[in-house]
């Protein structure tokens, strides 16, 4: 894993979210530009388990593989989920939900790097 593209991924879903929970205290719902920048996360999601994996053939990451590979996974399925549910959701709770992903996302960033280096 490369620490400025997690760094990269982790500011963007803190930009996300802080964006849907100003819509949720306007009494927004989510709106398509918020759901573009959910999927230049995904895309970021997908360049971050490519380059995990080829440096998980080379031999680096010092964790548990399938650990890693199970917090990658969820991380990949959390915001189109989410998408999918906002564009369902018509009311605020879909910018609630948005943000409760983008955090989530967030949170298993951060474990995801403690899984790699070993700590």
């Amino acid at each position: 894993m490369v620490l400025p593209l997690l760094l990269l991924v982790v500011a963007l879903c803190a930009a996300l979210a802080g964006w849907a929970v100003w819509f949720v205290v306007r009494d927004r719902a989510v709106i398509l530009n918020q759901l573009w920048g959910g999927a230049v996360i995904e895309a970021l999601l997908l360049v971050q388990a490519v380059v995990a994996a080829v440096a998980g053939a080379r031999g680096e990451g010092e964790g548990d593989p399938l650990l890693f590979w199970g917090y990658l996974a969820t991380t990949l399925v959390i915001l189109p989920v989410a998408a999918a549910w906002a564009f369902a959701e018509r009311t605020r709770w879909s910018s609630v939900v948005l943000a409760v992903a983008c955090l989530t996302v967030a949170f298993l960033e951060w474990r995801m790097w403690q899984i790699w280096t070993g700590a």
